[in-house]
């Protein structure tokens, strides 16, 4: 039976004061989810919390780290998890700065690594053998299509989001016997933060106005348009539903038909 329903579930959620990050918090708890969401900036935390649905009762609250620091995130939700379940795991955080890899400092692909796939994986190592126990799990990996088809201009994010990809796919198939399914969500340009300095970033570059740069880019979209953070959130609400549980290992493009690989 189809069943989007997740009353008595517990979503927590990476880089959720903002875009798609808020929205997919917003899904979760339209859906009766309990919703726990991680950032940095508390205030702003706090200002999230209270947009979020509680028609199913939930008390939804939050953490606070910063994903710079793997340690830091390792003990708040390690803390949190001692006393609570977590059913569903979004993994997501801000991307990497833009440029070519050519001109890339390692250190700037360590610190990428260890934001994403370093955190990503203490947390759902944190979180699993919660849903071990209840026979339940979704971790959902907000990334990028460039794990598709590599984008100009964004190495350190290409490189990155590539093996946070090629993670989830070997989690997924270690982790699948037990209920547990790991998933990728891959948005393309979406109306954000990140899309407003990248369209800024092209414009100082190329001479453009943001306006000609928007223009280009939208006509790349088969859809003729950026996508809306609540669009790429009822993906992940899906994929966090009973309904999505023979779903697994795979990376999702919500592009609007941008993407060329099938």
């Amino acid at each position: 039976m189809l069943s989007l329903d997740l009353n008595g579930k517990t979503a927590l959620i990476g880089g959720s004061t903002q875009g798609i990050g808020l929205a997919s918090a917003q899904a979760l708890a339209s859906l009766g989810a309990r919703c726990v969401l991680i950032s940095r900036n508390e205030e702003k935390l706090k200002a999230a919390v209270e947009t979020l649905s509680t028609n199913a009762g939930q008390a939804h609250s939050y953490l606070i780290a910063d994903y710079s620091n793997p340690d830091a995130v390792r003990a708040v939700v390690a803390e949190f998890v001692k006393g609570n379940t977590v059913h569903i795991l979004v993994n997501n955080s801000g991307g990497p700065a833009g440029g070519p890899a050519s001109k890339a400092k390692p250190e700037e692909f360590l610190a990428a690594f260890n934001q994403h796939l370093i955190c990503n994986h203490i947390i759902t190592l944190l979180v699993m053998e919660g849903m071990k126990r209840e026979s339940y799990g979704r971790v959902i990996n907000v990334i990028s299509t460039s794990v598709k088809i590599p984008l100009k201009d964004l190495g350190v994010s290409n490189t990155i989001r590539g093996a946070v990809a090629s993670w989830a796919k070997t989690m997924a198939n270690e982790l699948g016997q037990f209920g547990i399914t790991v998933n990728n969500v891959l948005p393309g340009a979406t109306s954000t933060e990140r899309l407003a300095t990248i369209l800024g970033n092209k414009s100082a570059k190329t001479g453009k106005t943001v306006e000609e740069v928007e223009k280009e880019m939208m006509e790349e979209v088969p859809a003729r348009r950026f996508g809306k953070p609540e669009e790429i959130a009822a993906m992940v609400a899906f994929l966090a539903s009973p309904a999505a549980a023979y779903v697994n290992g795979t990376s999702i493009p919500v592009d609007g038909g941008r993407t060329g690989s099938i």
